[in-house]
């Protein structure tokens, strides 16, 4: 029959490259043999549909690009190959990057500025990266950061069209999440102004989607902290992403 056009499977990635990946990154080297063979697959369909991009002269060679790979595939273990569905590309600079900022307050009046970033994710756009915090996160992987889960969370939360917080989820379990996290964010707000030293990173406080990112971060790289500070969002979390392989 002509006329048919199958889509093509990944190529699974050489043993001994994933090897080198997975020696590269600690939290691989914490899953178990089945989860390790999904976060495998996860990877290579990544490269398979996505365009990593190096910009302002960094190189990145066949290891390298696995390495963020599998850290971007790292929080889809139980949320399957759709959590990369609504973008192509991936750009990593070497370092941290500025971006310029702009904003018309209620009296007309533009306001212009720079950030500094080390990741950002557009709705439906580029996910960016900044490598050498990447390399940092790896180095020392249970400090409470990771950049990669926080931007992936944010391409997760995304997915629904809405970015507030509360990924796409079964009906009921979307009204729950969306009610514990709005009371632990209200209570973490509170208590940041109220002068307390938070538990969490204070970007959390900034709102419900850097909040939801935060978290995932703490997941991944500090779970203890997360669950003695918020259960019920530790719980959650352990649901959506499966349990952090730095969990006892």
């Amino acid at each position: 029959m002509f006329g048919l056009l199958r889509r093509r499977r990944p190529v699974p990635i050489d043993p001994e490259l994933w090897l080198a990946i997975r020696d590269a990154v600690p939290w691989l080297q914490a899953l178990d043999a089945s989860r390790l063979q999904r976060v495998s697959a996860l990877t290579a369909h990544f490269l398979h549909t996505k365009t990593i991009t190096p910009v302002h002269g960094l190189a990145l060679d066949a290891r390298q690009r696995g390495m963020l790979a599998a850290l971007c595939c790292l929080p889809l273990l139980e949320f399957g190959e759709r959590g990369l569905e609504g973008w192509s590309e991936l750009v990593v600079y070497p370092d941290a990057f500025r971006v310029s900022r702009s904003h018309v307050d209620a009296a007309g009046v533009m306001h212009e500025w720079d950030d500094e970033l080390i990741g950002e994710a557009w709705d439906a756009g580029p996910m960016i990266l900044s490598w050498a915090d990447v390399i940092a996160d790896c180095e020392d992987p249970r400090a409470g950061f990771c950049v990669v889960a926080h931007e992936m969370a944010h391409k997760l939360d995304a997915l629904d069209g809405v970015l507030d917080g509360t990924p796409a989820l079964p009906h009921t379990w979307q009204r729950e999440w969306a009610r514990d996290f709005q009371q632990a964010f209200d209570a973490f707000v509170q208590e940041i102004d109220t002068g307390n030293e938070p538990a969490l990173d204070p970007y959390a406080a900034d709102s419900p989607e850097e909040f939801f990112a935060v978290a995932s971060e703490y997941h991944f790289s500090d779970p203890l902290r997360l669950h003695g500070a918020m259960p019920a969002i530790a719980t959650h979390l352990r649901r959506f992403y499966g349990a952090s392989p730095f969990e006892p």
